[in-house]
């Protein structure tokens, strides 16, 4: 009998071949999978459409919307609001085999009292009772200012949002460099950002500071803003706290013109647990989305797991991720929490072996739901991205699905920000590890593209501590004026911009960067709550300082633009790993090459070397185009950045000539040299 072929992932990887049984058996249960989703549907594109078909609907045969909820355990439901002046068990919708309820609204009956902007909720009998709820495939939910509940809102604007024009292509902005950011906590006034204010302020700032990207959190509805976005309750509607669903679709349509992509942050890891704004126990059992018991309980994060393995969560799930790419016209998505999603114990053990990514604890419903996912994106919206939030490495995640693998298009580098914040908690620089510092920025398989990053918004939350605010911590509120001398801040800029530098240099075929951290933002984030006074002093950024020519942040978000720039005209990202040259120990210096740049990096605290002797990899005349000790930046610009370096000679071990050049290797400094024939 003829063997069958070994998916190309497990052929090329040797380490993977004592677990080719489960890497088949993962593959087998998506294409099994797709394969019924084809055979029913067509198409998975077609697969996803059920935004089309619950929630609000239009018939044209009928003149009329229906209204349709899945609520399989529910005894009765009726649905009520200010079109029928709040009467609960007025209006008692119908209950089909699927377990799908719906009713009928005529528009001749109905046109004067279900309006644009209609107020309305679920009345749901269950096993935990009568309670009024929002439906799941809500498009609005708002909160009311005086009694603070949540309640959905029949959005049917007169004309749809006019999306003509809007060609946007991600695939050609080159390599990305994302910016992350949270409409809510962007402006710089005392309160909650809007979808306007970042259009008209934010966007421009972005596309100014050279990212091609934009990152957005927070998007889909949750009720608890300090939740960072992450306990959701309405996963069809985009967050009322910054404005209407034209005014986001307006931000990404902006933005596209701008050249920029938008990517939102998708929370698909877990929901709120919240009765009266989320989905939990809808319809009165704690089995809808979930897994009964504590099976459907994420103890670490205090929410509900999704049950991925059930075929109508599947569909609620894929159905969401079209709707966003569908509806309003994102790039792709950064999957939150994938760690969580593909582990019964979330990932919270030591992957210290092989066995540990395919043992008893792995999900296989996620698996199999991720990768129809990547299939559902990439076939509706081929040049779509995708990024997984993936702590344990899990084999094959960001590997072509036909190649045996999960599908996504990037992992996020986590290991990274972990690494300098504790470089920088437990380890004086001066006894910093360099090839340390290498091995971490460089640890990715060649195949798996990464987005490399120096911090996001988790080092930037209450509890944790920016790198700038980790530098400079208190001297950071006294010492920041240009007029004042620290060595604590002269230390803290210096570092702030090699640790950047280092990292989108080395780390990844991306970069991303969370909103201030350029110009190291002072505050950290603490959201309005109880032990603040409810306060928005720290939930927001203060873009000023970036502005003040006073202060030195202003040099930090120039040597960021400065950065960016230099990467994309010599598209660095795309040049995949760094050429190392040297590892200078005792001086505490690395070199290493993309293409033309030549980088050397030199972590001494103190050690200034003149007529330093390095080696390059082709000979010709080196030049400085960048460097974070430049006058411009904050630095003290102790090299001549009009200098001329030409190589030389120099016989090896082997008898074979070697070109070479000197140069004035300044402390804490990192330079970058291009070469000119």
């Amino acid at each position: 009998m003829e063997k069958t072929r070994r998916l190309p992932i497990v052929e090329r990887d040797e380490w993977l071949h004592p677990v080719e049984d489960e890497m088949n058996r993962r593959h087998e249960r998506y294409a099994d999978r797709l394969a019924e989703i084809e055979r029913a549907a067509g198409s998975i594109s077609d697969y996803a459409n059920g935004y089309r078909y619950f929630g609000w609907q239009w018939d044209d045969t009928l003149d009329g919307w229906w209204l349709r909820e899945w609520l399989p355990g529910a005894a009765d439901v009726y649905v009520f609001g200010d079109f029928n002046n709040w009467q609960r068990t007025e209006i008692r919708m119908h209950k089909d085999a699927a377990g799908v309820w719906s009713a009928f609204f005529p528009a001749a009956m109905y046109r004067d009292r279900l309006t644009h902007g209609s107020l309305y909720k679920l009345h749901v009998h269950g096993d935990n009772g009568w309670m009024d709820r929002i439906p799941a495939y809500a498009r609005r939910v708002v909160q009311d200012d005086e009694t603070k509940n949540y309640t959905a809102q029949f959005w049917w604007p007169a004309e749809p949002f006019d999306w003509r024009g809007d060609a946007f292509d991600i695939s050609k902005n080159g390599s990305l460099l994302i910016y992350e950011a949270h409409i809510g906590m962007a402006q710089e006034r005392e309160g909650v950002g809007t979808y306007r204010e970042f259009t008209d302020k934010i966007l421009p700032i972005i596309k100014r500071d050279g990212y091609n990207a934009v990152q957005l959190m927070a998007i889909a509805e949750h009720p608890y803003y300090g939740s960072f976005g992450y306990h959701v309750s309405s996963f069809f509607a985009p967050t009322s706290r910054c404005g209407t669903p034209e005014e986001l679709k307006e931000l990404i349509r902006r933005a596209h013109e701008l050249g920029l992509a938008v990517i939102m942050d998708l929370v698909h890891a877990h929901y709120v647990k919240n009765l009266n704004e989320g989905i939990s126990e809808l319809d009165g059992t704690d089995h809808l989305y979930s897994l009964p018991g504590e099976a459907g309980y994420q103890p670490y994060w205090d929410s509900k797991l999704f049950d991925y393995g059930k075929r109508e969560v599947e569909h609620f799930l894929l159905s969401n991720v079209k709707y966003w790419l569908d509806e309003y016209h994102f790039d792709g998505f950064r999957f939150d929490g994938v760690t969580s999603m593909i582990y019964h114990h979330h990932g919270y053990v030591d992957f210290d072996c092989r066995e540990k990514f395919f043992d008893a604890g792995v999900n296989t419903d996620a698996l199999c739901y991720l990768t129809l996912a990547n299939r559902l994106v990439h076939e509706f919206r081929p040049a779509a991205v995708t990024i997984a939030e993936d702590v344990s490495g899990m084999p094959g995640m960001c590997i072509p699905i036909e190649e045996g693998g999960i599908g996504f298009d990037y992992r996020l580098g986590m290991a990274i920000p972990d690494f300098w914040i504790r470089l920088l908690k437990e380890v004086p620089d001066e006894e910093w590890n360099i090839r340390e510092i290498w091995s971490v920025m460089t640890d990715r398989l060649p195949e798996v593209k990464t987005v490399a990053y120096a911090e996001s918004h988790d080092q930037a939350l209450v509890g944790d501590k920016t790198l700038a605010f980790r530098l400079m911590d208190k001297e950071m509120y006294f010492k920041m004026d240009r007029a004042s001398e620290s060595l604590t801040v002269d230390r803290g800029m210096a570092l702030h911009k090699m640790i950047r530098l280092m990292t989108i240099s080395t780390g990844g075929q991306a970069y991303l960067n969370f909103m201030g951290n350029e110009f190291g933002h002072p505050e950290w984030i603490d959201f309005p709550r109880e032990g603040n006074g409810w306060s928005y002093a720290h939930a927001r950024r203060q873009w000023s300082l970036s502005r003040n020519g006073f202060l030195r942040y202003a040099w930090l978000g120039d040597f960021d633009r400065a950065m960016i720039r230099l990467v994309k005209k010599y598209k660095v990202l795309a040049d995949g790993y760094a050429w190392n040259l040297l590892m200078d120990d005792r001086n505490k210096t690395m070199v290493f090459a993309h293409g033309n740049l030549l980088f050397v990096f030199n972590w001494h605290p103190t050690a200034s070397i003149p007529d330093y002797e390095l080696p390059v990899r082709r000979p010709g005349k080196y030049v400085p185009i960048l460097s974070t000790d430049e006058r411009r930046f904050g630095g003290q610009e102790r090299q001549a950045m009009d200098a001329e370096h030409f190589s030389f000679d120099v016989e090896g071990d082997d008898g074979k000539r070697y070109p070479r050049i000197r140069i004035y290797n300044t402390s804490r400094t990192a330079t970058v040299f291009l070469r000119k024939r």
